[in-house]
């Protein structure tokens, strides 16, 4: 038994000193010190001796065993510290590398096409003006000479949320309120999202408008013209042609819509303006005096005129864009392009 005593301790000290990992040392205490290790076995066995050598295997037995747990606790605590080392090594920050620059946002187009229309009519003396996007039907439509049953209704495709309450279809409704408060001269621009039943390749059920009013005494189609013609020189390029077109508003009289010569064909004709040579980019026209009496304005003194334009639209024709579901994607290589 002595012989047997010494052969494993000689054999769990050359397996700890191969070992390598915790679950190399876990696995010989369990062979050796475990339950059913062999150490363990052996000493169950010492009763089968005779009392004076039971006593001496018995105490060499305890020495041993003491020993192996000793050195079993000696490798484990020594392959931590090397691992604990290896692992610092590994996450050890270099200062001296330079740092990683974070990844700057940018402006949306829509966002830097509306900067660019605002910027524009703000050095034309106009105020920017907001309101609310839910809105009451007399705003967005009865205040604007569309009373319940009119036709051009229908052309809005509107989302209701009750029998009086609507998103609203165009900024139409903030140029009312503000002539509400204010008295002439008005000259305001108001900018927002707007909300229509519509959606496809040109059309969103969510887009955004920029409406113009400037209302004072005297003031003329040809003050419209001048206006709108600056507005298109400084957004499109001073050599841009443009023409005004009859149209029909329900709240301006009269109307007309601005077209700009095709930047594709240069005014030959091509899918893209459906061989016209034209682009539309937005509505326009002398403010119906209709209007003026729900603002208890007098016609008679005063006069002014209106316009509106989608941005999506000023933004597609600039840039080039022939979707305008691009603009809702937030598809990071769209977006990175402006």
């Amino acid at each position: 038994m002595k012989e047997e005593l010494e052969k494993i301790r000689e054999e769990c000290q050359a397996s700890l000193g191969l070992a390598r990992t915790e679950p190399e040392i876990s696995d010989i205490r369990v062979n050796v010190l475990g339950r059913k290790g062999s150490l363990t076995q052996l000493l169950k066995r010492l009763g089968t001796l005779p009392e004076d050598e039971r006593r001496e295997i018995g105490r060499r037995a305890n020495e041993i065993k003491e020993d192996l747990e000793a050195r079993v606790e000696e490798c484990l605590r020594c392959i931590q510290e090397q691992e604990r080392t290896e692992a610092l090594e590994r996450e050890k920050i270099d200062v001296t590398l330079p740092g990683r620059r974070m990844i700057l946002g940018r402006k949306h187009p829509l966002t830097q096409t509306l900067d660019e229309i605002i910027h524009i009519f703000s050095r034309l003396g106009f105020e920017v003006v907001e309101g609310p996007e839910v809105e009451l039907d007399y705003y967005n439509f009865e205040a604007l000479n569309i009373p319940k049953g009119h036709p051009a209704r229908e052309m809005q495709a509107t989302f209701f949320i009750s029998d009086d309450v609507v998103l609203r279809t165009h900024t139409s409704p903030v140029q009312v309120r503000t002539m509400e408060k204010k008295r002439p001269p008005v000259r305001v621009i108001c900018p927002g999202a707007v909300y229509r039943c519509d959606s496809d390749p040109t059309h969103s059920p969510m887009f955004h408008q920029v409406e113009g009013l400037l209302v004072d005494r005297g003031i003329t189609f040809s003050d419209l013209k001048g206006i709108l013609t600056v507005f298109v020189h400084q957004m499109f390029g001073k050599e841009t042609k443009l023409r005004f077109r009859p149209s029909f508003f329900p709240f301006t009289e009269p109307s007309a819509e601005i077209d700009i010569e095709c930047f594709i064909c240069g005014g030959k004709g091509c899918g893209v303006c459906s061989g016209t040579g034209w682009l539309e980019i937005l509505g326009s026209g002398m403010v119906d005096p209709a209007v003026y009496r729900f603002v208890d304005y007098d016609p008679e003194e005063v006069t002014g005129f209106a316009f509106g334009m989608g941005i999506e639209r000023i933004a597609m024709l600039k840039y080039g864009i022939n979707d305008i579901r691009l603009f809702f994607t937030n598809d990071l290589r769209f977006l990175k392009q402006f």
